[in-house]
């Protein structure tokens, strides 16, 4: 497959590139960026065609897919213009600011029978897929309880650009960006969010949050806690899953205790396979589960908890998802 890198506005636009390049046979031809300066260096960088004009690139028919890793803001126009023109889509999370863009793409999906991939990678990996074996096998019980910690320092080590602190661009800060996951892992494993509400703090001094949680209901009365920030040191990826009948803990390893072993901790040596990521099962036209999938609805569901998530936090109260 031949690919387009769309911007490379997102921190990890260069990294998908080379990911692209030593882990598929796919490749990447061309780049548009909004900065020229910047989409000229990577151009070179990588061996592949620059275009300033975005609509001259869709139009290039040797090109089969576009990887969309722009402003968040500038997803549903970009996105909305590839998907009419053939090319198949992926897309860094959240796939836009609001469910109604998000409606527009599905709509324009199901029209001309496109694709569109969105980077949940964490659902990908061991830990995470091992967590969602336990929950639906029932060994938890009735799951009751589920809270994930997903944080660097990105604000207090100051190695974030700075359009990322952006609120036109991103639409929020923390809980928008790296709180993506923690709100689509929650999901999965929880089901269906019903409502939300939010406490986030600005610990620098920039335009949007850079500490954040939220409190989630689920349909099945399970409550999840999604946490996130940018100023945090030394705070692995923290996942607690809670049910009637056991507890599972993921921090630099996986244990859990339950009835089955009569309450004492077990650490777990197997877990199953990494998946390989969500861009590498797109580039290479093979997705690796029929269970673990990143589509429209996924993508909707994670932009109608990020929607709550905010409006809750601006009006201090409970919000329906």
């Amino acid at each position: 497959m031949n690919i387009a890198i769309i911007s490379y506005w997102h921190v990890h636009a260069e990294g998908y590139t080379k990911e692209i390049l030593e882990k598929t046979n796919s490749k990447v031809t061309a780049i548009w960026d909004e900065n020229a300066e910047r989409g000229r260096k990577y151009a070179t960088q990588f061996g592949a065609t620059f275009y300033e004009n975005y609509d001259e690139l869709l139009s290039d028919k040797s090109i089969d897919g576009v990887v969309i890793t722009s402003a968040t803001s500038e997803h549903p126009e970009l996105i909305l213009k590839a998907i009419e023109a053939g090319k198949k889509v992926f897309s860094e999370k959240v796939l836009a600011l609001t469910t109604k863009d998000c409606l527009k793409i599905k709509e324009a999906l199901g029209r001309t029978g496109a694709t569109l991939t969105l980077s949940l990678v964490k659902k990908c990996e061991p830990q995470f897929l091992f967590a969602k074996k336990m929950v639906e096998s029932g060994e938890l019980g009735r799951i009751t309880y589920a809270r994930m910690r997903n944080v660097h320092n990105g604000s207090i080590g100051n190695w974030l650009p700075s359009h990322f602190y952006s609120l036109e661009q991103c639409g929020g800060g923390a809980m928008i960006d790296l709180g993506a996951h923690p709100m689509y892992l929650l999901n999965w494993l929880l089901g269906e969010p019903k409502t939300i509400q939010s406490v986030f703090t600005n610990i620098t001094g920039h335009e949007v949050e850079d500490n954040a949680v939220s409190v989630i209901e689920f349909e099945q009365g399970a409550i999840g806690v999604s946490e996130t920030g940018f100023v945090s040191n030394y705070t692995p990826a923290t996942l607690e899953v809670s049910g009637t009948k056991g507890t599972l803990l993921i921090r630099d390893g996986v244990m859990y205790a339950t009835q089955e072993t009569e309450g004492k901790w077990i650490s777990c040596d197997q877990l199953p396979q990494a998946l390989p990521s969500p861009l590498v099962q797109w580039a290479k036209g093979e997705p690796a589960s029929d269970d673990v999938t990143f589509g429209i609805e996924e993508a909707i569901v994670l932009t109608r908890m990020m929607e709550a998530a905010y409006r809750s936090y601006h009006n201090g109260q409970k919000e329906e998802v």
